[in-house]
């Protein structure tokens, strides 16, 4: 694979919120440290995300000391939010799966909810060891995730996306391209990668960090929703319908599972192991 290596590092401490990109972060089993503890959901308990909620783009979380946080928004004065004590927990809906989350503060709540213009609970969740399993169908035993979409890490190499712009430039909807890799949400993006190399591996080396690649990530409508200002559009859905289609999913990027632990650092050398 020549000198792949990391690009650049995201978490997302609230699931779909804006992240930030560290220059190194620790792999714990379950996702990067501080990635998607946090979530948003509605009066029924769902998980609340930019599928339903476009304006979640806007919202910023920072993640503190501890695994508090600090929520911006525009028009809003910012907010930190601790852990909270163990409490009794509520059920979340995690896309069906059923998950027990313990709430945040009622000022966390109201904050949400009025940026929001919907009434939503802000949750954490306090054991990621044993709250969430990872799906079977793609699980060892004992893996979990925590509020990410189905688990722990996502990679992406910068060359598919350069390749799916190219594409783009190509198509129906050129206006809407090129497209950052916001747009996906990765936990890592990874250079010196030819394009869709990500397709063919099962198991690689992030620096010190042993993955392996549990199946491609099929992607949503939230990779249409401009991650700056919120609005929708077609792409990269169209695009990828027509070029990345595999069976009912629409293919980019692939989701990891960690096998040992450790720290991952910007330009740690990423190698294929299997």
């Amino acid at each position: 694979m020549g000198d792949a290596e990391v690009q650049s590092i995201h978490v997302h401490p609230v699931k779909a919120f804006r992240g930030f990109a560290p220059r190194e972060a620790v792999v714990e089993p379950w996702g990067l440290a501080g990635d998607r503890r946090w979530t948003l959901i509605d009066d029924g308990g769902k998980v609340v995300t930019q599928r339903e909620q476009p304006r979640l783009a806007l919202a910023a979380a920072e993640l503190l000391p501890g695994g508090g946080i600090r929520l911006s928004a525009p028009g809003r004065t910012p907010l930190t939010v601790r852990v909270p004590e163990p409490a009794e927990t509520v059920p979340t809906s995690v896309f069906g799966t059923k998950v027990e989350a313990v709430p945040a503060t009622a000022a966390a709540h109201a904050w949400c909810s009025a940026f929001l213009q919907a009434d939503v609970r802000l949750v954490h969740m306090d054991d990621p060891a044993t709250r969430r399993p990872v799906d079977p169908a793609y699980a060892l035993p004992g893996e979990t995730v925590g509020f990410a979409d189905g688990y722990p890490l996502l990679i992406a190499a910068a060359a598919s996306l350069d390749a799916l712009n190219r594409l783009i430039a190509e198509g129906t909807h050129a206006h809407e391209g090129p497209l950052p890799m916001n747009r996906f949400r990765p936990n890592v993006v990874v250079s010196g990668t030819a394009a869709w190399a990500e397709d063919h591996w099962s198991r690689v080396s992030v620096g010190e960090v042993v993955f392996r690649v549990a199946k491609a990530s099929g992607r949503c409508v939230v990779t249409t929703v401009d991650q700056d200002t919120a609005a929708r559009g077609r792409e990269p859905l169209f695009t990828l319908a027509r070029h990345r289609k595999v069976g009912t999913r629409l293919i980019f990027g692939q989701n990891l599972v960690p096998l040992t632990p450790g720290t991952i650092r910007i330009g740690d050398p990423v190698r294929v192991l299997e």
